[in-house]
C-alpha cells in the first residue's frame, strides 16, 4: 500500500469534515455538526489504515449517535434566547373580546395589539361576551384560546 492510497480516504473525510462545517457555519440550525463529528471520527480511522466500510458505518453510526443524543439539549440550550415572533408571541398576553366568543356556536373574535383575531374559550360551557378582558393561553391552528380574566370573573 502506497502513501497516496492511504491519503485518498483521508482527503475525501476532511472535505466532508470541512464541508459540514461551513454549513453549519452557514445556516446555524444544528443540522450538519453531528455529521463533521462523525467526519472527524472516519478521518482518524482511515489515518489508521481501516477498511472503507469500516469507515462508512462509524461515521453513519457516530454521526446518527450525536444526532440523536445531543441535539435535543443543544436546541434546548441554543435556543432558549429566541424571541417569540408573530402568533407565538400573543400566548401570555390580554385581549379584548370584540365579537362574543362561544364554542358551541364556533363564532368568536377578540382583538389584541390592534388586530383582531379569531378565538375560542378554553372552556366549552363558558362564552365571553364583548367587552370581556381574557387571557391568551394558547394557540390552536388560527385561533387564539381565551379565558376570561380572573377578576372580571
Amino acid at each position: 500500500m502506497n502513501v497516496t492510497s492511504l491519503f485518498q480516504p483521508v482527503i475525501v473525510w476532511l472535505l466532508l469534515l470541512v464541508v459540514c462545517i461551513i454549513a453549519e457555519l452557514i445556516t446555524m440550525g444544528l443540522t450538519t455538526i453531528w455529521f463533521a463529528g462523525g467526519a472527524l471520527v472516519a478521518v482518524i480511522l482511515a489515518m489508521l489504515r481501516f477498511p472503507i466500510p469500516v469507515q462508512i458505518v462509524v461515521f453513519f453510526i457516530v454521526s446518527l449517535g450525536l444526532l440523536f443524543s445531543t441535539r435535543p439539549i443543544a436546541v434546548k440550550y441554543f435556543n432558549k434566547d429566541r424571541i417569540k415572533t408573530n402568533a407565538e408571541s400573543l400566548v401570555g398576553r390580554q385581549a379584548i373580546v370584540v365579537s362574543d366568543v362561544d364554542n358551541l356556536k364556533g363564532i368568536g373574535r377578540v382583538q389584541i395589539g390592534g388586530q383582531e383575531w379569531s378565538a375560542r374559550s378554553s372552556a366549552d360551557d363558558r362564552a365571553l361576551p364583548v367587552g370581556t378582558v381574557a387571557n391568551v393561553i394558547a394557540i390552536d391552528g388560527v385561533k387564539l384560546i381565551v379565558e376570561e380574566k380572573e377578576e372580571q370573573r
